[in-house]
C-alpha cells in the first residue's frame, strides 16, 4: 500500500470547504486593495533562489527540493517573491506597468523536518508590490495583512516590526554585531558560531535559548540606521498609529532571507508555541535590480495557510452553514422523477444530491444528516399521486408538503 510522502498532507473533501473559503476571502480582500492575481510556475531555475535568498540562507543550504535534468538544475519554489520578481522582469511588466500590485495563492516546497503546522509541501497566500519605496505603501501592506487575518477570523495575533535599513545600514549592523558577539562566540550554538562568520544577522533569529539570551543582552536599537532610513521607519510607525494598528518594535527581527531591506515584519500567534509565526514580510528594495531589472522599491508578505487554519475560527463558524438539499426517492418511478427534480434545483443554483446506494429511508436520513443538509426532500408514491413533495427542515424539524411546480420557488425563499 502506498502512503503519502512525509511532510505532505491530503486535503480531504471535508476540509476543502474551509480552504475554499480562505481563498475566497483572500481574493475579495485583495481586490479591495486593487491587487491582481499572478500565477508563477512551481518550478524555477535553482540559481534564481540561490541568488535572491542568499547562498548562506538555510532554505538554500538545507531546504530546497532540487531536480537534476541533464545539465540543468531546477528547484520547486520554496517561496514566491523571487518568482514574482523574475516574472516582473522577464515579461517587461516594469515597462507596461511600472507600479504593480499582485497576489498569489498556491503551494511551496521546503525539505525540512515536518512538525505541527509545518510541512514539506505547504501553501502560501501572499502579495508583492513593485515600483515604490513610499512609506505609506509599507503601511498599506501591513494593514492589508491585518485585514486578511481579521477576515480569516483570527484574533490574538501580534505584529512585530523592525527596520534593517538600506544596504549600507545592514553592513554597519553586521559589523556591529560581529564586534559585540566576538567575546560570546563560545556560548553560541554550533550553527550560530558558523553564522558569526557567514551571515551574522541570522543569529538574531536563532531559537536556541542560549543564543536568545545573548541577543537580548545586546540591547539592540537603531544605531545602525542612516537618517533617511530612520525617517522612513518613523513614517511607517506613524501611519500604523493613524490606522489604529497595534504593533511591537522588535529590534532583533531580521527574517531569514538576504534580500530584505528597511521594513521587516512578522505576525505571530501564542497558540502556535515556539514556532509561532503565521506570516511575515518586508521590503526588498535591491532585489529587482540584482535580478536584472530596474532600480525600484518593492515590498510583500505571505501567510502560511496551514498555520492560519490552526488558529482560525472560520472552520467553527462555517460548520453549520450548508445549503445542500438532499432528495430521498422511494420506488423506481420516484427515482426517475427525482432526476428531473435534481436537474431543476441545480439549474437554479441550488446545491442538491440524492442517494445512489439504495439505502432505506432511515439510512437516507442518516446520510442527509452526515452531509449536514439544510433540507431533505422526500418523494414517494403518495407524493407522486398528489403532485407534491415532502420538505423537511433539518435544523427546525419542520415538515410540510409543497406542490412540485412551486418547489424551487419555495426553497429559494
Amino acid at each position: 500500500m502506498f502512503k503519502r510522502i512525509p511532510g505532505t498532507k491530503d486535503i480531504l473533501p471535508a476540509e476543502v470547504t474551509i480552504w475554499q473559503e480562505i481563498e475566497k476571502i483572500s481574493r475579495g480582500i485583495f481586490s479591495l486593495y486593487n491587487y491582481q492575481e499572478i500565477r508563477p510556475p512551481l518550478v524555477e531555475d535553482a540559481k534564481l533562489f540561490n541568488r535572491s535568498l542568499g547562498q548562506t540562507a538555510e532554505i538554500v543550504q538545507k531546504q530546497m527540493f532540487l531536480i537534476q535534468n541533464k545539465e540543468e538544475l531546477y528547484a520547486l519554489r520554496p517561496e514566491a517573491t523571487a518568482s514574482v520578481v523574475r516574472s516582473y522582469i522577464e515579461n517587461s511588466l516594469d515597462k507596461t506597468n511600472s507600479f504593480l500590485k499582485v497576489y498569489y495563492i498556491g503551494p511551496m516546497f521546503r525539505l525540512e523536518r515536518p512538525q505541527k503546522g509545518r510541512y514539506r509541501q505547504f501553501h502560501h497566500v501572499g502579495c508583492e508590490v513593485l515600483g515604490s519605496s513610499d512609506a505609506c505603501l509599507d503601511v498599506e501592506v501591513i494593514s492589508l495583512a491585518a485585514k486578511l487575518l481579521d477576515n480569516f477570523s483570527v484574533s490574538g495575533y501580534k505584529i512585530n516590526i523592525n527596520s534593517l535599513g538600506c544596504a549600507k545600514d545592514k553592513e554597519k549592523l553586521q559589523k556591529n554585531l560581529r564586534e559585540a558577539l566576538k567575546n560570546s562566540a563560545d556560548k553560541l550554538c554550533v550553527d550560530c558560531q558558523n553564522r558569526l562568520k557567514t551571515n551574522v544577522l541570522r543569529i538574531l533569529d536563532c531559537k536556541h535559548e542560549s543564543c536568545k539570551k545573548i541577543v537580548d543582552s545586546l540591547k539592540l536599537e537603531h544605531q545602525h540606521l542612516c537618517p533617511e532610513c530612520l525617517d522612513h521607519f518613523n513614517s511607517v510607525l506613524n501611519g500604523l498609529d493613524l490606522l489604529g494598528i497595534e504593533y511591537k518594535i522588535n529590534y532583533s527581527l531580521v527574517r531569514g532571507l538576504d534580500y530584505y531591506t528597511r521594513t521587516v515584519f512578522e505576525i505571530t500567534h501564542p497558540e502556535l508555541g515556539s514556532q509561532d509565526a503565521i506570516g511575515a514580510g518586508g521590503r526588498y528594495n535591491n532585489l529587482v535590480q540584482e535580478l536584472g531589472g530596474p532600480d525600484t522599491g518593492a515590498i510583500g508578505f505571505a501567510f502560511g495557510l496551514e498555520r492560519v487554519l490552526l488558529v482560525s475560527k472560520l472552520s467553527q463558524e462555517k460548520k453549520n452553514e450548508n445549503d445542500l438539499v438532499f432528495l430521498i426517492t422511494l420506488g423506481d418511478l420516484a427515482k426517475i422523477r427525482g432526476m428531473g427534480i435534481l436537474a431543476d434545483l441545480r439549474k437554479y443554483g441550488i446545491p442538491a444530491d440524492t442517494d445512489y446506494e439504495n439505502k432505506s429511508l432511515k439510512g437516507c436520513m442518516r446520510k442527509a444528516n452526515d452531509l449536514n443538509a439544510r433540507l431533505v426532500l422526500i418523494l414517494g408514491e403518495n407524493e407522486l399521486k398528489n403532485n407534491v413533495i415532502t420538505v423537511k427542515n433539518m435544523l427546525s424539524g419542520e415538515q410540510k408538503e409543497v406542490n412540485l411546480s412551486q418547489l424551487t420557488k419555495e426553497i429559494k425563499c
